[in-house]
């Protein structure tokens, strides 16, 4: 097809205001906003405030974005203020730097060091789910953050740290993190100013930038392997090119970006399948039989995860519903391009949404019901592979969706073997849309199953 030389043949989406466009829709219901796009063509072109952006409606054209990664780079003001506070990780870095961290970095993930992180994850899960009391009162997504925090400050140093060194660490990391959508969000010059919020994140970031440092240098004397996320950065060495390993300001870059890819993502997909259990009692109780049935009684461990086949449809249909990485991304186009028979111009914003592809009928069927079963290949067809993709896709697709996914799995299978988890004030009515989902709040009541 040749591709036409007009931007402007790319259909404009309705509702845009004079000088704020799509903005007041994004901020009302994002949701509902971008699951209409599709309606309008394969390609949609947006206005956020004075800025322009064309986004992507179908499963192949995203694909597209995410596998070349080359002409559709990370980039753009919001990648600016993110690589300003966590420095040139995996996650931020361009193009032309990205190979040679992936290669460096994947042997981190590998499947032999899954099991050593396995028991990391599950000591966690059973510590703080068994301190949790009869009828207590939760802020659910701040103790699931907190959950993750641990675990990821555990697996990156294991037992690195005293338990009070520990516990700062802990809680630098969910303030630098939280820190980080807070910059990405605000104006620029708001986070620039030195307010004490402000100057409290700062501190928490060099602290874990100390942290970082010292323990780095102990390893690299000692030439010890703890089994830790850490050890197997320390350990890593370009094969393909100079043979060169990772300097120490790298190894910083990654720390704070597996903590800040990790954390929040891992913590909201927890509390998004306990909500959605606590209004489908037949999927929970099908959990719960499950994990009594492998568990016997004790925590779920990384060897059990092959047997809570049910648990994983449960998880895998919450990060279809309410992908917890965000619902839209941006990359920004390196030169003059065709996508879906138009031309872009270098420059031009990208936008693609797992939420909006996870919400398409003629992909899913009945796309905003609760449906863990049909991800069960044994009775149901499966969507296209590029239809779901909740940790992106191409070249950049997240490097621990495994370990994220093994986390939240092991989490919710010992959470629904012990507690019962409701909303502290159930509404009158179940929850349709995402946007009811999302007014439940966060405070949700434990009681003790055994």
């Amino acid at each position: 097809m040749t591709a036409r030389s007009r931007p402007a043949d790319i259909p404009m989406a309705p509702g845009g205001l004079p000088g704020i466009g799509h903005t007041p829709a994004l901020l009302r219901d994002s949701h509902a906003f971008l699951t209409s796009l599709p309606a309008h063509g394969d390609l949609v072109r947006i206005r956020l405030g004075p800025d322009r952006a064309v986004v992507v409606c179908t499963p192949e054209l995203t694909q597209r974005v995410l596998r070349d990664d080359k002409v559709f780079d990370k980039g753009g003001a919001l990648f600016d203020r993110i690589r300003e506070w966590l420095g040139d990780g995996l996650g931020t870095c361009a193009h032309h730097r990205h190979r040679r961290q992936r290669r460096l970095i994947q042997p981190a993930f590998h499947h032999t060091r899954m099991p050593g992180y396995g028991e990391t994850m599950t000591a966690g899960i059973d510590e703080v789910t068994r301190g949790w009391a009869d009828g207590q009162v939760l802020d659910m997504p701040a103790e699931m953050g907190a959950l993750s925090a641990r675990i990821a400050v555990e697996t990156m140093f294991r037992d690195a740290l005293p338990p009070d060194a520990l516990r700062q660490a802990v809680d630098d990391v969910t303030a630098v993190v939280r820190g980080l959508y807070l910059r990405a969000s605000a104006p620029a010059v708001v986070a620039e100013l030195p307010l004490p919020g402000n100057r409290r994140l700062r501190r928490a970031r060099a602290r874990l930038r100390g942290i970082v440092t010292t323990i780095v240098a102990e390893r690299r004397a000692s030439g010890a392997d703890r089994g830790d996320l850490l050890s197997a950065l320390l350990a890593a060495r370009d094969l393909d090119g100079d043979g060169r390993g990772l300097s120490d300001a790298e190894i910083g870059d990654q720390v704070l970006t597996f903590f800040a890819s990790g954390l929040e993502t891992t913590a909201l997909a927890l509390v998004w399948a306990l909500r959605l259990l606590a209004f489908h009692p037949d999927a929970e109780r099908r959990v719960r039989a499950e994990a009594d049935a492998v568990l016997a009684g004790g925590p779920a461990a990384f060897g059990h995860l092959s047997e809570l086949e049910f648990t994983r449809r449960v998880v895998t249909e919450v990060l279809r519903l309410f992908p917890p990485a965000g619902e839209m991304f941006t990359r920004t186009t390196t030169r003059d391009t065709e996508l879906g028979g138009h031309r872009i111009r270098a420059g031009t914003t990208i936008v693609y949404s797992s939420c909006l592809i996870h919400h398409r009928g003629d992909l899913y069927q009945d796309p905003a019901r609760f449906d863990p079963d049909r991800w069960d290949r044994a009775s149901r067809p499966q969507p296209p592979r590029e239809a779901f993709l909740p940790f992106g896709g191409g070249a950049r697709k997240c490097i621990g969706d495994q370990f994220a996914l093994s986390e939240v799995v092991l989490g919710l299978a010992t959470i629904v073997a012990r507690w019962s988890v409701r909303p502290e004030r159930a509404p009158r009515r179940h929850p349709r849309t995402v946007a009811q989902w999302r007014r439940l709040g966060d405070r949700m009541r434990v009681t003790r199953i055994r």
